[in-house]
């Protein structure tokens, strides 16, 4: 009689469907490091090490952001790992699109965010609304896409 294993194989052969997580992050200051540092357990558990840097710093960025500029009931950030790329959105409740801000002194301390997000994702973008719970209607996502080939 065989034996039947009901253990997951990781990581999925062939990366071939796509995965999706989630995580909130609370309106707190180590909420970017922890969304960099969750973004890396994935795609470094999916073999996709080649894109963690880039990834690290683009979902940085936008947490932080979100932390910025709609403070008060956090965001929640999608991973979204397809096939060709990593797509990541986070949302929050505010409903202003953000800005790049270019020109931005190299001392200043806050304003080249979207502008390194521009600069190392192949796309990025803005949506309006949310997932129920982060601003619905009246919220935003904003998300960048990073090729995985």
């Amino acid at each position: 009689m065989g034996t039947i294993t009901c253990a997951p194989v990781w990581p999925p052969s062939g990366r071939s469907g796509p995965h999706s997580y989630t995580m909130f992050s609370p309106p707190l200051d180590t909420s970017p490091k922890i969304a960099r540092d969750f973004v890396a357990s994935v795609l470094w558990s999916l073999d996709l090490a080649h894109v963690l840097d880039v990834a690290r710093l683009c979902v940085s960025e936008l947490v932080t952001n979100s932390l910025l500029h709609a403070p008060c009931g956090g965001s929640l950030l999608w991973l979204d790992v397809r096939t060709v790329c990593v797509r990541m959105h986070v949302y929050d409740a505010s409903p202003a699109a953000p800005v790049p801000r270019r020109g931005v002194r190299a001392s200043a301390e806050h304003g080249r965010g979207l502008v390194l997000v521009d600069a190392l994702a192949d796309r990025w973008g803005t949506e309006p609304g949310g997932p129920v719970g982060f601003g619905g209607v009246g919220g935003k996502g904003v998300w960048c896409e990073i090729r995985t080939r």
